[in-house]
């Protein structure tokens, strides 16, 4: 589909795909190599109109290892270059990367074909634009002048540059890993090679799992909030005595921690334990979580002086809060961690994975503490694990609104926050369902006081889905 094929083009998404973070589907049934063309054309139409007095706008494009990232990233090419773009080809590599090379490169652009930790038949596309994320009203523009029609332009063309290098340079540049002994599980993902490069530079002792990026995902699907996922990291860290485990998605932006009893460290403690660092250097800071995060970890980073806000689940809503916020630290259950203390902003778990590790090491040798030691000393959780239900895409934001009016006949408005779904909160806990923007389900969630306060909450989540016709049977 090169330029001079034909003056303009116009093209439908199945408006599945366009979600509110980022564009994704099932490669040959929701998403297709022709939408690639298109949203590479859409996206440079409408970045290349924001930068017409600057010249052809400079995109750069990343891709994750699944096996039709290839085709759908050059098909992408084509349709920036359609639309008159500079594209940089930087290859294969982790999502971070990609936004680091967007900074790097002094891109106005930069898009990453990337199917995160969804099945490995499908696939997506995580898009930036003048270095923050391209997401929820301009996804949606995007459709809009794809159906529109695009026009074709001159000057587009493309290049190869690897910023390799230089990613692993500035992820490394305050790494201080001491006598660290860690075990790490890339899932055959994206993160792989990066994972190596590391661990090349790293002292202690370390030993890297599945770092061969393979799209089929051979050992284990790269899902690190998954528990069945961690089995194997869990596993090696027990036999080898080590200290913790880190294991990462499939495209290298969401992190996964055991401490060295196995134990799984959930996204919203990480983000608290990474935020009493944080603390240290900028005391009384905001410090952000997604509203699927425990009232234990926000608890934390109060206790420590800090001051703990929720805010909508999802890595594009959670940067654009911590930018407005100017906040040193967000992170997510789901383990998108984002520091910009020092850092860039992003959810890059790689940097995060050395930052861990960082100040484990500072813990030890001030402390006496090890990472494994703070689990010991938290008090007792009484909260189910994040629980998905089945909802089609074409109905599950119709059924929060439901739910949302539901709860609003039962309850007083205070205890009801409406940010991201429904989330309940009283003197005994809360609860959660929220609609995912990643799959056809519903997302649930809940935390007692005790057991029994917990079985109130999932017995009062039961009932109103049924009012709203969908039947749960409980975590």
């Amino acid at each position: 589909m090169a330029a001079d094929q034909a003056v303009t083009r116009a093209h439908s998404f199945n408006p599945t795909i366009l979600r509110s973070y980022d564009i994704r589907g099932q490669v040959g049934k929701t998403l297709s190599v022709r939408d690639a063309f298109f949203i590479g054309a859409a996206f440079g139409h409408m970045t290349g109109a924001k930068n017409a007095a600057s010249g052809p706008a400079k995109i750069a494009v990343g891709r994750d290892g699944r096996l039709t990232s290839p085709e759908c990233a050059a098909a992408l090419i084509d349709g920036l270059v359609f639309s008159g773009c500079q594209v940089i080809d930087i290859g294969v590599g982790p999502t971070p990367m990609l936004y680091f090379a967007d900074r790097y490169l002094n891109c106005d652009g930069a898009i990453q074909v990337t199917g995160s930790h969804n099945p490995p038949d499908h696939n997506g596309f995580k898009l930036v634009q003048a270095h923050i994320s391209f997401f929820g009203e301009d996804i949606q523009k995007l459709g809009a002048a794809s159906a529109a029609g695009i026009k074709a332009q001159k000057g587009g063309s493309q290049q190869q540059i690897s910023v390799f290098d230089a990613y692993i340079e500035r992820i490394m540049e305050h790494a201080d890993f001491g006598d660290a002994h860690i075990i790490w599980d890339a899932g055959n993902g994206a993160a792989g090679p990066a994972t190596e490069a590391v661990l090349a530079r790293a002292t202690g002792t370390h030993r890297a799992l599945f770092t061969e990026i393979d799209g089929h995902f051979p050992n284990h699907h790269p899902n690190p909030v998954d528990p069945k996922t961690l089995a194997m990291l869990r596993e090696e860290v027990l036999t080898a005595g080590a200290d913790g485990g880190i294991g990462f998605d499939g495209d290298g932006d969401r992190i996964g921690v055991v401490d060295a009893k196995g134990r799984h460290i959930a996204g919203d403690i990480l983000t608290a334990y990474l935020g009493l660092d944080i603390l240290k250097k900028h005391p009384k800071s905001d410090i952000i979580f997604d509203v699927k995060s425990s009232l234990s970890a926000m608890s934390l980073i109060t206790q420590a002086g800090g001051k703990a806000h929720l805010w909508k689940t999802g890595h594009s809503h959670m940067k654009a809060r911590l930018r407005d916020m100017g906040a040193p630290l967000a992170g997510e259950m789901s383990g998108h961690i984002f520091i910009a203390d020092d850092y860039f902003g992003f959810d890059d778990a790689l940097y995060v994975a050395v930052r861990l590790i960082s100040f484990m090491q500072r813990q030890k040798l001030e402390t006496g503490q090890s990472l494994t030691d703070f689990v010991d000393q938290l008090p007792a959780i009484y909260a189910t694990p994040e629980c998905h239900i089945v909802c089609k895409d074409t109905q599950k934001f119709g059924v929060i609104e439901k739910l949302a009016r539901q709860f609003a006949a039962i309850l007083p408005a205070e205890q009801i926050n409406l940010i991201d779904g429904v989330r309940i909160t009283t003197t005994k806990g809360w609860c959660l369902i929220r609609a995912s923007n990643t799959e056809g389900a519903l997302v649930v969630r809940a935390e007692g006081r005790d057991n029994n306060s917990l079985d109130e909450f999932i017995s009062l989540i039961k009932d109103q889905l049924a009012i709203a016709g969908i039947i749960w049977d409980g975590p």
